[in-house]
């Protein structure tokens, strides 16, 4: 787990859509999550993540890989566990889940078809296996 992320991301870069793809890795897609929380707020904070995410995939050429449902799914647990008192560093000691077995907290929740339906692509969408 790459805790020198902090170095290399930032709200601004995200929103610019000045992202290096080959350094945007899944732990990059939380850490900026983090950043999103702790600035604005969970309510806030997922509308705008998701704005920028979308522009980003756009801007890259990869709209293809956006997926509304797990975004969402991620800010929301991202949220729940975020206590803005912690650090980058302390909230990754933590919620080692969340950055190295997304998948696995993912199916815990969706069936691939569900979560690889153009529906859950384009808006959230409930989970449909829910065996949390």
């Amino acid at each position: 787990m790459n805790l020198d992320i902090e170095k290399h991301f930032s709200i601004e870069q995200f929103e610019a859509g000045q992202i290096d793809p080959e350094l945007f890795s899944h732990a990059a897609h939380v850490y900026v999550a983090w950043l999103y929380i702790n600035r604005f707020g969970a309510d806030a904070a997922l509308p705008r993540y998701d704005a920028a995410l979308r522009r980003l995939t756009e801007r890259l050429g990869v709209p293809e890989k956006y997926n509304a449902t797990i975004t969402g799914f991620l800010l929301t647990l991202i949220a729940e566990r975020i206590d803005i008192s912690e650090t980058w560093p302390v909230f990754c000691k933590k919620n080692v889940d969340l950055i190295v077995d997304c998948r696995s907290l993912l199916a815990s929740c969706y069936s691939e078809a569900r979560l690889n339906s153009p529906e859950a692509r384009q808006q959230f969408v409930q989970p449909d296996n829910l065996a949390v």
